[in-house]
This record gives structure tokens, sequence and C-alpha cells, in this order.
């Protein structure tokens, strides 16, 4: 009996030990396998829920309605926005305008309110203008217009006595954009407020920056010039132009052998502006393609460093969202009429005013209506010119310097001999007319007329006119 309880007895043993090896074996088991959750999770950041204090774990499931919240917010207020700038997009016509009008805060009378915009343009090479044009854009209308001003336009007095420094490019020297623009105002008989000085290595950037222009090369161009580092070497025809050969383009006058763009297109100095008006609208087309709206941060930087004007921000971005939609049919160019004349060893461009005034009524037809309305001083002066000289031609000459100058010559002859010439004008009004004209002839003598007279001015040649 004793063997078999001791038998017993070592059979439960060995049974519990079996049970306590398993259940050692299973809590191995787990602690590897927590031990290989903690792992990986230490390798992605996560923790285990027996990692994470009871407190922490509080405040885990508190944030996670707040962030829902604030995710919320965020949501309506995108589509807050998104539905008043869509509905003022509408409500400014729509499309890509539309949607740059609500951008920058216009409303649907924005347009109503938006006068003409002009800008003097000048092309900066080396401290001189080799362009220079006024612009016009209207955005009720989208029309514009270019026209182009000769760099020779002579702006002196007396032609017979001009100097270098009597082209309206010579008024640029030491960048003086002011006074060039008070100079065209003058010539022109305008009232542009705004200027825009653009250096040509702006115009090479801009071309690049927009992946060249496709335009059609007029003709063979093969110019070099060391002093200025410039080498123009272009082919006739259709082709897409980059930057340099951009620069190349507007900058070309004549080949190395002096020929130049055809009689009917333009020679020289003329055909070179109607290659830049064209170029212009070329890269007008380009620019304003959809896809280039991505790179107006590009754009501007470009203008940043190589463009300088007067223009207050302010005062023209309201005009850029309609500006988008300018087609470049719209736009009519033109140069100043006048012909090519060498004055006193100097080569000049003499403007004809009459073709001036019909140019701007087609031009800059609103403006004119003004210019009629404040008629040229000078047209209303009555002038009569005496010889006091023995020389027919004098008389001849002055007689059609002073019409050039607008001035109606209503009588003409001859008197006693003369040495000094001499202006008399009849009433103090027309005392600064006398002093103009002096600067015309370059000599004279000024008083006033003390006879009864039917004209404003009374001039007599003296042989000191030259």
């Amino acid at each position: 009996m004793k063997k078999e309880s001791i038998s017993q007895d070592n059979n439960s043993n060995k049974k519990n030990r079996k049970q306590n090896i398993k259940i050692q074996d299973q809590r191995k088991k787990e602690v590897k396998a927590k031990n290989d959750i903690v792992r990986d999770n230490k390798k992605t950041g996560k923790k285990t829920k027996d990692q994470i204090p009871p407190k922490k774990e509080k405040k885990l499931k508190k944030k996670r309605p707040i962030l829902r919240i604030i995710l919320l917010m965020i949501i309506l207020t995108i589509i807050i926005l998104s539905s008043i700038l869509g509905y003022r997009t509408i409500k400014n016509g729509g499309g890509l305008q539309g949607f740059l009008s609500a951008l920058v805060g216009q409303n649907e009378d924005t347009l109503k309110n938006l006068p003409k915009l002009q800008v003097l343009v000048l092309g900066e090479s080396q401290n001189l203008t080799d362009t220079i044009m006024v612009c016009s854009y209207d955005p009720k209308t989208q029309q514009a217009s270019l026209l182009s001003i000769p760099r020779d336009t002579f702006i002196g007095k007396n032609k017979n006595r001009a100097t270098a420094f009597d082209k309206i490019n010579a008024v640029y020297q030491r960048k003086n954009a002011d006074k060039i623009l008070n100079t065209i105002n003058e010539l022109l008989d305008m009232n542009i407020k705004y200027y825009v000085t653009i250096d040509t290595k702006a115009l090479i950037k801009l071309v690049d920056a927009i992946g060249g222009v496709e335009f059609d090369v007029p003709i063979n161009m093969k110019y070099d010039d060391v002093t200025q580092n410039l080498h123009i070497n272009l082919k006739a025809g259709k082709q897409k132009l980059n930057g340099q050969q951009a620069e190349w383009l507007v900058r070309f006058r004549h080949n190395n052998n002096g020929s130049s763009y055809s009689e009917e297109y333009g020679d020289n100095d003329i055909g070179r502006m109607r290659t830049q008006r064209e170029f212009i609208q070329a890269v007008l087309t380009q620019t304003l393609k959809p896809h280039n709206i991505t790179k107006i941060g590009n754009i501007l930087d470009i203008a940043k460093e190589d463009v300088r004007t007067n223009i207050d921000f302010k005062d023209v971005k309201d005009y850029i969202p309609y500006a988008v939609n300018f087609k470049t049919e719209n736009l009519k160019t033109g140069v100043l009429p006048g012909v090519p004349e060498k004055c006193n060893g100097v080569w000049l461009y003499i403007h004809d005013k009459t073709e001036t005034k019909q140019l701007k009524q087609e031009l800059f037809a609103e403006e004119i209506v003004q210019d009629d309305q404040q008629q040229d001083v000078s047209k209303k002066i009555k002038v009569e010119i005496l010889n006091g000289t023995e020389n027919k031609s004098k008389l001849e000459k002055l007689i059609k310097l002073l019409e050039e100058q607008g001035y109606e010559i209503v009588k003409t002859g001859n008197t006693t001999s003369k040495s000094k010439t001499s202006i008399r004008y009849k009433s103090q009004k027309q005392s600064e007319e006398a002093k103009e004209l002096k600067e015309i002839l370059g000599v004279g003598v000024i008083s006033q007329i003390t006879e009864n007279s039917n004209v404003d001015i009374k001039i007599v040649i003296g042989r000191d006119y030259k």
C-alpha cells in the first residue's frame, strides 16, 4: 500500500512539472511576442496600449475630436472662400479674366471707371534709346496702339543750326526718362504720365522665359560692331528666336556691306522700327498664352532687375485681368510721319505736323478731341515778314521755316536795307511768342508794335539772319 501511494505521488508531481513547464513556455512566447511588437513599433514610432500611460491615453482621446473640429473648420473656410471667389469670378465676366479680377478685389463696376492707359516705352542699350514708343491700351474696347518715334527726330528750334544734341535720342543721356517724357508730350501735344525703360537684357530674359518667340525675319541680317560686342547673324524666314537672337533682331539697322531693309519695307531706322513693332506683337501673343500665366513670378523678377518705371503698381493692377483677354489683331501701329534730312551737316528726322495730327486721330482718337479743344497757340498767330536784304532766298527760307513750325504767314514783301533782324509783337500776350521766334531765327531784336497793325507779329529780316 505504501508503494502504491508513493507511485501515485510521483505521477502527480510529474504532471505538475509538465504543466508548469507548459505555462512557462507559454509565458515566454507571450513575452517574446510582446517584445517583437515593441521592437517593431519603435521602428515605426507607434506605441502599444500598454506603453501609453493612462493619463496620456485619455488626453489623446480628448485631442481627436478637437483635431476633427479644426479640420472641419478649415474645410468649411476653403469652401466659403471658394464660393465667394467663384461668385465674384462670374460677376466679373467669368474665365481667367473674371478669376484674376476677383483675385485682386475688383467688382463689375471696376471696368467702367478705368481710363485709357498711356505709357512711353524706352528700349535702352548702353545708356541710349534704341527704341522710343508711345503705347496706349483701352480695357473697355480692348484696343491698343503703338506709335514709334525715330531716334533722330529733330526737337530743336532752327534746323539750319542743328547739332546732334537736337535729336530726341540725346535727351535721354544720363538716363533722364522724365525729361524725354516731357519732350515727347511737347512734340505730340499729349499728356502721357508714365514711362517704362527696358534694358535689352530684359528682352533676352523674357523671350527665354516664355520659351522663345515664333517670328518671320524679313531679311538676312549680318552685322558686327566690336565696340559694342554686337555680332548679329540671322537668316530670313519664319523661325523660333531665343533671347539673344531677339536682341539681334530689334537692334539691326543694316548689314556689314551697307545693305538694309527694302524701300517698300522701310529703310534703316524706319525698317527697324517696323520690325520692333511687329516683334512686340509676337511677344505679346506668346506671353499672353494661358500656360505662361504660371511664369508670372519669373517675369516679375525680370522686371525688377532690368525695368525702371514711374508707374505705381496700385495704378495699373486693375488693368491686368483685362489685359489677358487682349488680342494682337486689335493692336494698331504707326511711325511718326516725316522725312530724313541733312541739316547743318547732321542727319535729322523732320516730322510732319499735319500728318502727325492725322495719325494721332487714328491711333489715339480720344486724345485728339482734347487737342482740338486746346488749339495750338501758334496757329492763331498772324505773321508778316519783310525782307530788309537784297537776298530773296532769305525770305523764302524764313517763310518755309515758320510754316513748318505752324505759323500763319499772312503778308510778305520787301523793305529798306536793315543790318539787324527785328521781331515786333502787337500785344503783351504775344511777347512770349516773339521770344520763341527769336530762338527759331537765331537772331532778332524784340520790341512792341506801336502803330495800328492787322498782324500779331511783324518780322523784318536783316543782314544778320543767315
